[in-house]
């Protein structure tokens, strides 16, 4: 493994390709460290430690991991690259429910540069109100228990925050297209996957420091445990892996066609309908929604409320109930989205194809649609 690794700066492309990929990551971390103007970095930093130690989850810890902790810092790269993704799935959304937007996905790669750049502009859109909501939150010390985040609050503050995390988040989304074209993978998910693994020292630290005995000779984390919860993540990353890359070959029969001396078709394949085809959405929905109501709750200082953001905190029955129930939903939800079973059905019979034992059209259509609920149905359970 490592002599094909180091094989891969032998080959002049492909190490150009790696060390442009390395240089972009470099420079996104840079941007993490960069304070927004006007705010006091080392206070709010502090805020959000007594917040992840006194609540028992909200949708700041899990944008504080989709940023690389720029947001702790409130850092030029505080919005993440969460906009541009949030607008992709709207895109994708609006596709499938708005016609235009529908004829305009199949006309090739003219129409899929006129949706990304919708996309852009809907990255823009919600980066502006993320951010500006973001600054009168900033400005308000009843929001942070009395700590003065902002120095000199104001509409030029607010105006500075908007344009430098916006600009912030457009730089990372160019980052992200950059990587795609000349580098290697998917951008936008190298720069997430950078974005984790930054806070996995901090994690590394934490881990040694439950090992190591306290005061009274016994450490809060047994290696035991340690190796048996190893165990379970290799196991889980296994699983995730064989569900994501399995497919569901659905058998496909095209009549044979004589047409002047040639003959068409005749020939037996099969459509690969992905087993998991919500993927992660799903679930970053669902968490993002019930997770909503304990952030709310950070802020508001009403008792009342307070009370009924507790029934949707981590580990409690009622929590598990609605994450499970709004999983499945999502999982539905999205499946039916991105897969339109009619036109698949009607492309089919216009080639002449047919699924053994189920009579083209409208039969077809839904026995393609069956069988990916049911796959929806399955993944949500697990």
């Amino acid at each position: 493994m490592l002599s094909s690794f180091a094989n891969c700066f032998k080959i002049p492309e492909l190490k150009k390709k790696i060390l442009f990929t390395l240089g972009m990551i470099v420079a996104y971390r840079v941007g993490c460290v960069i304070p927004t103007p006007g705010i006091n970095g080392a206070a709010l930093a502090e805020f959000f430690d007594k917040m992840n130690q006194n609540q028992g989850g909200n949708i700041f810890g899990m944008l504080i991991l989709f940023s690389g902790g720029a947001l702790q810092k409130l850092t030029v790269f505080s919005l993440g690259i969460m906009p541009y993704i949030s607008s992709s799935i709207i895109m994708q959304l609006l596709t499938a429910v708005i016609p235009a937007l529908e004829k305009l996905s199949k006309e090739g790669q003219a129409g899929y540069q006129k949706i990304n750049q919708f996309t852009r502009y809907g990255t823009v859109v919600l980066a502006v109100i993320q951010s500006f909501f973001i600054a009168l939150w900033l400005e308000s010390p009843q929001a942070f228990q009395g700590i003065l985040i902002v120095n000199n609050p104001g509409w030029m503050f607010r105006l500075t925050t908007v344009v430098t995390l916006t600009c912030g988040t457009l730089l990372l989304m160019w980052l992200g297209e950059q990587i795609q074209e000349k580098g290697i993978g998917n951008g936008i998910s190298i720069i997430i996957a950078a974005g984790i693994l930054s806070r996995a020292p901090d994690a590394v630290q934490y881990l040694l420091m439950m090992l190591s005995p306290s005061s009274e000779g016994v450490a809060q984390l047994q290696p035991l445990t340690l190796l048996m919860m190893i165990a379970f993540l290799v196991g889980v990353i296994v699983s995730i892996t064989l569900i994501t890359q399995a497919q569901r070959k659905i058998p496909v029969q095209y009549a044979r066609r004589i047409v002047g001396r040639k003959v068409y078709g005749g020939q037996s394949t099969y459509i690969p309908l992905k087993v998991d085809t919500a993927g992660i959405i799903a679930i970053i929905f669902a968490q993002s929604i019930i997770m909503f109501p304990a952030t709310i709750a950070s802020f508001v200082p009403s008792q009342s409320f307070q009370n009924f953001a507790h029934f949707f905190t981590r580990g409690g029955l009622v929590y598990y109930i609605i994450y499970s129930v709004l999983i499945i939903f999502f999982c539905y939800f999205y499946t039916a989205i991105v897969f339109n079973p009619i036109d698949v059905a009607e492309n089919m019979k216009k080639n002449g194809g047919f699924i053994p034992g189920v009579r083209p059209g409208t039969q077809t259509a839904d026995y393609l649609d069956f069988v990916f609920m049911c796959h929806a149905l399955s993944l949500s359970r697990r």
